[in-house]
C-alpha cells in the first residue's frame, strides 16, 4: 500500500492463501508463487501467510487485460 492509501491495521482485512486462491480462481501454489516472487505482498504469521485483501484487488486490477477495439 502506498502512503496515500494506508489504512490503520485494524481496518485491513487479511486473507489466507486458500481465500486468495478462491478469489482469484487459481491454485494455492500459484498464490505462493506470487507471494514469493514479490508480486503479491503478504505477511508471515507463524508458518502461514496472510495477504491484505486490498492487495489482491490491486493485483487483479493491474493484471487485467482489456480487449482493445480496432
Amino acid at each position: 500500500m502506498t502512503a496515500g492509501n494506508e489504512r490503520p491495521l485494524n481496518e485491513v482485512k487479511f486473507l489466507t492463501v486458500a481465500e486468495v486462491a478462491s478469489v482469484m480462481r487459481v491454485s494455492k501454489m500459484t498464490v505462493y508463487r506470487l507471494v514469493h516472487s514479490g508480486h503479491l505482498p503478504a505477511i508471515r504469521v507463524g508458518r502461514s501467510f496472510r495477504v491484505p485483501e486490498q492487495a489482491v484487488h490491486e493485483y487483479l486490477r493491474e493484471s487485467f487485460v482489456g480487449v482493445e477495439s480496432a
